[in-house]
């Protein structure tokens, strides 16, 4: 089944250094743009990540520091990446909680401000997980019945992903194909970051998912406990949690003055 879009999604796999995100960096990068229309264009690049890549990670996806030494680094990158998914909605496996959430910090750390406020996020694994509970290869299998060659492969992973997910529709027909609510059904708790640092509640507030305070609203903490800001922003948080605090607290300050 092919996919229904009313703009472009960009299905995206990295290889990187870890899964720190705040810490970590990426080492590959493949993108899969599937326009309205069915069309298709596809990039991967290798990324010199300007830092070791551990042993035990080499042993995963391949990639050595060898093979990255002579590769642009990601913000020589940046612009062109930020190019091609900008405007379009994203797809991925275990995007939600990896692959955009690094994405973001590199492209923050490059100097772009890259903004998810317009844009929806369809997790395929997420909905494989909801529906058979298995792995990237074993979901391959399992939906195109084809052996997934090149595993752990940015570019084979990526293309891996778009067909299961058209797979997906084919097979359940309660899933609907639209990216909005295919985005909707493979999200798990709503956060108001990538991190999972500050969640919402019912009354959709935002709170404190962490620490101390957690389950605190942030804008109550942030009044009553002003230097709670300032040990965030200096500490080992992701760019993007440290972007939407310093966000909560200038609306608050704006709602004061208006």
């Amino acid at each position: 089944m092919d996919l229904k879009l009313t703009k472009p999604i960009c299905f995206f796999d990295l290889e990187t250094t870890g899964t720190n995100i705040s810490k970590d960096r990426i080492v590959e990068i493949a993108i899969l743009k599937v326009y309205p229309n069915g069309n298709k264009e596809s990039h991967t690049w290798l990324v010199n990540p300007e830092r070791d890549i551990p042993a035990e990670v080499v042993a995963i996806h391949g990639i050595s520091n060898e093979k990255v030494a002579n590769e642009p680094t990601f913000k020589e990158l940046a612009s062109k990446i930020h190019d091609l998914i900008k405007g379009c909605d994203l797809g991925g496996y275990n995007s939600n909680r990896f692959d955009i959430p690094l994405l973001v910090e590199e492209l923050l750390r490059a100097g772009i401000d890259f903004e998810m406020k317009n844009v929806v996020a369809v997790d395929v694994q997420t909905i494989f997980h909801k529906k058979e509970q298995r792995t990237l290869s074993a979901a391959y299998l399992f939906y195109c019945g084809k052996e997934l060659e090149g595993a752990h492969g940015a570019e084979a992973d990526t293309e891996a992903t778009y067909e299961v997910l058209k797979s997906q529709l084919d097979k359940y027909e309660d899933l609907e194909n639209d990216m909005k609510w295919l985005a909707d059904f493979s999200s798990r708790k709503k956060f108001a970051d990538f991190a999972g640092f500050i969640s919402f509640d019912k009354k959709g507030k935002e709170v404190f998912a962490f620490g101390k305070y957690k389950g605190k609203h942030v804008e109550k903490v942030l009044e009553e406990e002003p230097g709670y800001f300032g040990w965030i922003q200096n500490a080992d948080f992701p760019l993007y949690t440290k972007k939407v605090l310093t966000a909560i607290k200038l609306r608050k300050l704006n709602n004061k003055l208006s």
